[in-house]
């Protein structure tokens, strides 16, 4: 026979609620522990809205890493021109491309596509 409790709804609402808040706080202790152990990382608030407005990802990953061109061209292998054309947004790049140019800057090759 199973066992039951009643409780009042509002007491009911509470606990899910309390049960919702835990899980907040479970995802946030998860992001902090992911950005002291170096595998995450927070990103301005500029940066942010430039990708929602449809800017370069190749180009705000080299400004937010500090790099020229050039620089990024020297760190990936990539021709400084080829990256002038993917940050235009007149070339794509070939998987090879994009890996060189994730790897100089240290992200996951999804983060620039």
């Amino acid at each position: 026979m199973t066992e039951m409790i009643t409780i009042p709804k509002h007491h009911y609402e509470h606990l899910l609620e309390t049960i919702a808040d835990l899980r907040d706080l479970k995802a946030v202790d998860d992001v902090i522990a992911k950005l002291e152990a170096g595998e995450t990382e927070m990103l301005p608030a500029a940066f942010v809205d430039r990708m929602l407005e449809g800017e370069s990802l190749l180009k705000l990953w080299r400004q937010h890493r500090g790099l020229t061109q050039a620089e990024l061209a020297e760190r990936s292998g990539v021709a400084r021109v080829m990256i002038s054309e993917i940050e235009a947004k007149k070339k794509i790049g070939s998987v090879a491309t994009v890996k060189a140019l994730a790897t100089a800057l240290g992200i996951d090759m999804d983060d620039l596509v």
